[in-house]
């Protein structure tokens, strides 16, 4: 064979090459699931976490987003703590994803788990939604005054949450008491392990109030409830069934307090995995459903990617960890 022909060949062989990198790119990023998707839960049934989990796996389904259903999953305990470590165990698997939001943070910080943000692959940021503090329909507190004066008066007056202590209600309740004038670490704060604990010893008349998301409330307030309202921690009033619920500002606090929710994958989830659901969700937060279930739940949509959503979680760690401190939980 002569040196031209081989020339020629040479010629022809570096846009095969390059052809053949492109398909392996191509199909790396169509990877799809093999099977169900085990969507997780941290917490018993009825909080914000089963909440999202539920509503996101609904509209998918219903959408026809995905062949593989997203199958919700409830792993209750030490404020997330028991889900987080059974999802690390499960290094790499690309078909176990779960909700999180501020308590992925602020639980490690406090010493109460031994897995971080930084054992998990971020996916992606959903949305934000807001504290809520509520009362049974004939408590004595009409507001948010009522009720901080009768927990400075008498310190043995619990708030109830479904967060472990240090954690996203507690932080939001132990603000709010600050913002007061009372001292944050002042306030008897008690755990339950879900949204529907707290509310259940809220009217069995064992807490004087629960704190926890605005939209898990959502649905169990309105006419004939047997709850009630005194405020939500956002700058300005909520819509849908929140409307008439005043904010901490107009109550005289100067305070708000967000919780956003997004989802995480297992460690070491592969690349092209993460890019399908960053994609799938992009997509379900587009949908009439999706927008639908949001206005009825209070809940603002606040997408972020993968890295985005891993460079918030770094900078939340630095400003819980400020938070922590001031109420002596920091794990030292």
């Amino acid at each position: 064979m002569t040196s031209l022909t081989l020339k020629r060949l040479s010629v022809f062989a570096l846009p095969i090459a390059a052809l053949a990198g492109i398909s392996t790119a191509a199909q790396a990023q169509e990877w799809t699931p093999e099977r169900s998707i085990e969507f997780v839960a941290p917490a018993n049934p009825g909080g914000g976490w089963d909440t999202l989990v539920r509503t996101m796996s609904r509209v998918i389904q219903q959408e026809e987003l995905a062949d593989e259903s997203f199958a919700a999953i409830n792993v209750p305990g030490g404020g997330g703590a028991v889900a987080w470590a059974q999802v690390a165990r499960d290094n790499g698997n690309p078909h176990k994803l779960f909700a999180t939001s501020p308590p992925m943070i602020l639980v490690p910080l406090a010493g109460a788990s031994r897995y971080d943000h930084t054992d998990f692959t971020p996916v992606a940021r959903i949305n934000t939604d807001y504290s809520i503090i509520l009362v049974a329909a004939d408590s004595e507190y009409q507001n948010l005054e009522d009720l901080l004066n009768a927990l400075k008066a008498d310190p043995s007056l619990s708030v109830g949450g479904g967060s472990a202590p240090g954690s996203m209600d507690h932080i939001a309740i132990a603000g709010l008491a600050s913002a007061a004038g009372m001292e944050a670490s002042a306030v008897n704060y008690i755990p339950f392990s879900g949204g529907g604990d707290a509310m259940t010893n809220l009217m069995g008349g064992h807490i004087e109030a629960v704190v926890g998301g605005a939209g898990e409330a959502v649905g169990q307030l309105g006419e004939g409830s047997q709850l009630r309202a005194l405020g939500v921690s956002s700058e300005e009033r909520l819509g849908a069934g929140l409307s008439e619920v005043p904010t901490y500002k107009e109550q005289g606090f100067d305070y708000t307090f967000d919780i956003w929710r997004g989802v995480m994958g297992a460690p070491d989830m592969p690349e092209e995995a993460v890019a399908y659901y960053e994609d799938l969700f992009a997509e379900m937060l587009e949908t009439d459903a999706w927008r639908e279930a949001s206005d009825q739940l209070g809940w603002i949509d606040a997408y972020q990617d993968s890295e985005e959503f891993g460079a918030f979680l770094d900078q939340q760690q630095e400003q819980f960890s400020d938070v922590l401190s001031e109420l002596g939980l920091l794990r030292q």
